[in-house]
Order: C-alpha cells, then structure tokens, then sequence
C-alpha cells in the first residue's frame, strides 16, 4: 500500500530545478528525478542537479522523437532554432509516460511564472502542461501559488500552503533559497541547449533545408569542426584539430568519404549526404588541402576512402577561395 504521494521531476540542470526538489522535500514525498538526452543538450548537467538535491536521477534518450518535432514545432521557433514551448511539451509527454509505468502521482519542474519571455509565459505554461496529457498533475513548486491549484493539491497529496509565489526573471529569492538549504557552487540558469546558439543554429538550418530527411547522424556531425556546402545535398566536415579529426572519422558511414592528407599534417574531411558524385571529392580534396600545410600553389596527393576502397586525388592547393561555401 502507498504511504505517501511520487513525483517525477524533470531536472534541466539549473537552480530552479534543484531547489523545486528541496520544497518539495519538505514534505512527505517520494521523489525522482529524470533529464533527457538529445543532440543539442547534454544530460550530464541534470544528473548532477539530482545528485545536489539528493534523490535518484537517470538521463532518458529522447533524440529520435525530437528530431521529428524540431523539423516542424507546432508552436514556431524562438530567436533562432529553439522550439521551446513544443520541446517542453514533448518532455513533459515522455515524462508521463514514466510516471503512468511507475505508477506516480505528478510531475514537477523547475519553472518560474514569467522567467522565460517565450515558454514560462502563463498561457505557454498552460499549453505545455495540456501537451503532456496530464493536465493538472504538472506541478511547478516555485511559482504554484500564483497559479491554479492542481489535482494534487486539491486532492491533498501535496501541500499548497508550502509552496512559493516566484515570478519574473529576477534572481535574488532563489540564491536566498540556495543559501537557506546549504546549496553551495550554486549552476547558473540552465542555457546548453545548443539549439539557442546562433551558429549552431545557422548550420542547422541549413542541413534541414539541404537535407529534409537528415537524421541522428548527420546533426551530430554538425557539433564537429567547419561545414561546407558542395551540393544541393552534400556536405564537408572538416576537422580543426587531432580530436576533431579523429571523431570525424569514427562517425563515418560506409556511404561517407573520409578524406585526408598524408604528406602534410592538417585536417581529416567527412564528406556526406546523398547524390555523392566525384566532382564533390575532387572539390572537398581541393578544400582538405587549402586547409593542410601544403604550400599556395603546390600539388598533393588526397587520399580519400569510401566503403572501404581506397583512392587517391592529386589536387593543387589554390587557397581558401570564395568558392569554399562555409556554412559558418
């Protein structure tokens, strides 16, 4: 038999999150904690969140589903590529997932009535907590005071009384929070979401319309050295360092070319998408070797390798030329 009332919290890695956890906890509640994993945030920093709150956490990959949302948000971008109302909507649905299989009571986030201009709006809240198809079992601890009561509340399993009333984008109440529970080495606002960068979003963008059917694979590549583009539906990664050379060529696919230059050292090139022809090698091994220490002017061998066969280029390295279309 249940003694007493499960929360799930989504834990974004953030002060708010964490000190969601510490006014719930001063209650007779059952607490976990779970964080997502995608291409363009980590879940690294929610994990740490529930360590400093102290209740059990785990990361949920959610990478396939939420391709598909961001290629078309029903609820449109923010500044640059960041669905915020439709990414919170989709977290709080994987989340009631879990809470139905772990048979919970409510959900619970960190967020703060009129914190974030496009997804902590009243109306945004309210839109996100109907998109999880659970409304009234979303519970937001810091600011519940000045919203409706849900049916947690109102049924008892969660006290009202000891909830806050934060709101807006100030953030002294939460450090005077942070300091009454002991919180030290306190993380800033919760912003790794990669989709919120401007230049990460530019080449994102771009991938989408070169390449509607893009997948996993090819937005990770993305977080992976400079990018140009070759073709209607081709692209260049070009490593900027050993590291960055080195992953580029653990992500190939069979279908990809992986280009580089022996005789000198310089970067390694991935050369992906569909409709891969040879005028795109010879163009991608003049651009691996504009960025090499070949010499302005002298002639080089390219080695270029492709589901396993090897092959050889012998381009003139002509320098960074307008041509070299980067997509940063």
């Amino acid at each position: 038999m249940k003694t007493k009332a499960k929360g799930i919290g989504l834990l974004s890695g953030g002060l708010d999150s964490i000190l969601a956890v510490k006014v719930l906890q001063e209650q007779p509640l059952e607490l976990v904690g779970i964080t997502f994993s995608t291409p363009f945030f980590d879940p690294e920093p929610g994990l740490l969140a529930g360590r400093m709150a102290g209740i059990p956490v785990r990361a949920v990959d959610i990478g396939e589903v939420f391709l598909t949302m961001l290629k078309n948000p029903p609820h449109g971008y923010g500044r640059y590529m960041n669905p915020c109302i439709d990414c919170h909507g989709l977290m709080l649905q994987e989340a009631a997932k879990i809470m139905k299989a772990e048979g919970a009571d409510f959900l619970f986030t960190g967020e703060v009535v009129g914190q974030r201009p496009m997804s902590q709006r009243r109306a945004a809240l309210k839109i996100v907590e109907k998109m999880s198809g659970e409304a009234g079992r979303v519970l937001r601890p810091l600011s519940a005071k000045l919203l409706e009561p849900t049916l947690v509340e109102r049924e008892g399993l969660v006290d009202r009384e000891k909830l806050l009333n934060l709101s807006g984008r100030g953030r002294k109440r939460q450090m005077e929070l942070a300091q009454f529970y002991g919180l030290r080495d306190v993380p800033q606002p919760a912003g790794g979401c990669r989709l919120t960068k401007e230049g990460f979003a530019r080449k994102l963008k771009e991938l989408f319309a070169l390449m509607p059917q893009a997948d996993l694979r090819h937005v990770e590549r993305l977080k992976w050295g400079r990018h140009f583009r070759l073709a209607t539906s081709c692209l260049l990664a070009l490593g900027r360092s050993k590291a960055e050379n080195e992953r580029l060529s653990v992500m190939a696919s069979p279908d990809d070319v992986v280009l580089s230059v022996p005789s000198h050292p310089g970067p390694t090139g991935l050369l992906f998408g569909t409709g891969i022809k040879r005028a795109h090698v010879q163009a991608a091994a003049m651009i691996v070797a504009a960025y090499s220490d070949v010499a302005v002017g002298e002639r080089v061998f390219v080695r270029w390798v492709q589901r396993g066969v090897e092959g050889w280029r012998r381009v003139k390295n002509v320098g960074r030329t307008p041509w070299m279309h980067r997509l940063l």
